[in-house]
């Protein structure tokens, strides 16, 4: 089993569940977070005064998936976050954790079948 993260644009999480769904893949946690990459950030003017902005608002998504099912998800996710066919800083990443056990709740059901 493995544990998926990707950080990516906010304005692309439609784009990215649909691909999912288009390939089967159905279950995904989504939180907002922020941060900062290569960029470092950037600048922005407030009644005419700049400021930085150290943070950059971004989406983490967590899917727990099967091992069959990793590198479609990992595929499903770059294409559909990617801004353009050579990328750019600030598409995001994307993490892959082996994932020791799952558990669910209702069933008590453990390992890949929880999943």
């Amino acid at each position: 089993m493995k544990l998926i993260i990707a950080i990516i644009k906010p304005q692309y999480l439609d784009a990215v569940k649909d691909e999912l769904k288009a390939n089967d893949i159905r279950r995904l946690t989504v939180m907002e977070v922020q941060g900062f990459g290569e960029q470092m950030g950037h600048q922005e003017v407030y009644r005419g005064q700049e400021f930085p902005v150290n943070l950059t608002p971004k989406l983490q998504l967590e899917i727990a998936c099967n091992d069959e099912f990793a590198e479609k998800t990992i595929e499903s996710i770059c294409k559909a976050a990617k801004t353009s066919p050579e990328g750019a800083i600030g598409d995001g990443k994307v993490f892959v954790l082996d994932l020791q056990d799952a558990i669910k709740i209702r069933t008590g059901e453990r390992g890949s079948s929880a999943i």
